[in-house]
């Protein structure tokens, strides 16, 4: 087995992420297998307290990462695949998993193009801190949780932020009825219900913001627009027909996958997605882990995620064992 890491260090796509990033999920269900998530069970680890204990985690364990390898193509080689890396290297595999996580690659409308250069442009993926953010109004495009989570950092800062969305999604509290939300969906089941049935329908047809309220923003003086649907100069048009002229724009609006580094006839869907089937794909041998509702709502989440992983490893054991005999 062999782990390829694209970052020279184990947890980087963590430590990289905004500097007050905090889980949802309390550190008693962000622990993987055989290592507790350090501090108390209730706490909310921070985006660096990840990136260590998955750093410490690889080194406790041992794990066969090579670091500095990105993938720049996949393809079949006979009864296998080759990997081939950025810098040239190749590596070969009977089996391959891809698990590249929830943060693919980041999305931004095409009409942010018409923006003029001296608005300052930047995606959640990159952003870091308020003082990234020059002065003046800043709007926020997409209303999920990290939009509102940025939205209301920088309006505690002072700035006039303006947040767009097309929806109005519901919110839950963190803690309902004095318990964590992720213990009600953990003894509940809710977390592990499949993506086809009912609860995990209902669940993916409604995902909630945590813990932010609509009038906890306000009273911080953010301003709610519609949702954007154009830019041209230094103006940005609502769905309403109204407009703004901020000074910078923090694109809020998530990712998707491009798996086109996978030249494998079949592999992929139209919009250069892998095609994946709970854990399996098209490709006899070729799997996936960790994507968003990949079986259920705890598929892209760090300490859930363990039991697709769990039944994944046994698919791959029980393949090599066929292949022996």
């Amino acid at each position: 087995m062999l782990i390829l890491e694209r970052a020279d260090r184990v947890g980087t796509s963590w430590a990289r992420r905004w500097d007050s990033l905090r889980l949802f999920t309390p550190a008693r269900y962000d622990a993987l297998p055989g290592a507790v998530f350090p501090g108390p069970p209730w706490s909310y680890p921070g985006k660096d307290d990840v990136a260590r204990y998955l750093a410490g985690y690889a080194a406790r364990f041992s794990l066969p990462v090579l670091t500095g390898a990105e993938a720049a193509a996949l393809d079949r080689s006979g009864d296998g695949f080759d990997i081939r890396l950025t810098d040239g290297r190749v590596v070969a595999a009977r089996q391959v998993v891809v698990a590249t996580g929830a943060f693919g690659t980041p999305w931004i409308p095409t009409f942010a193009a018409g923006l003029d250069p001296h608005v300052l442009q930047v995606h959640t993926d990159d952003y870091r801190n308020p003082a990234q953010v020059p002065p003046g109004p800043v709007l926020v495009v997409g209303g999920g949780n990290s939009g509102i989570q940025i939205a209301l950092e920088l309006a505690l800062t002072g700035r006039d932020v303006h947040l767009s969305g097309g929806t109005r999604p519901r919110v839950l509290p963190q803690r309902p009825a004095g318990r964590d939300l992720f213990w009600w969906l953990t003894v509940s089941g809710a977390i592990h219900a499949p993506a086809a049935s009912l609860v995990g329908r209902r669940l993916r047809a409604n995902e909630p913001v945590i813990g932010t309220a609509r009038g906890r923003l306000r009273r911080a003086g953010v301003t709610f627009r519609p949702c954007t649907t154009a830019a041209r100069a230094n103006t940005l048009t609502f769905a309403d027909g109204t407009d703004a002229t901020p000074a910078s724009v923090v694109w809020a609006t998530g990712y998707r996958h491009d798996d086109r580094w996978i030249t494998i006839a079949d592999a992929l869907d139209t919009a250069g997605a892998l095609i994946v089937d709970d854990a399996a794909t098209p490709v006899p041998g070729l799997y996936a882990l960790g994507r968003p509702w990949q079986r259920s709502r705890g598929s892209a989440l760090l300490g859930y995620v363990r039991h697709d992983a769990q039944r994944l490893a046994a698919t791959i054991a029980a393949e090599a064992r066929r292949e022996r005999w």
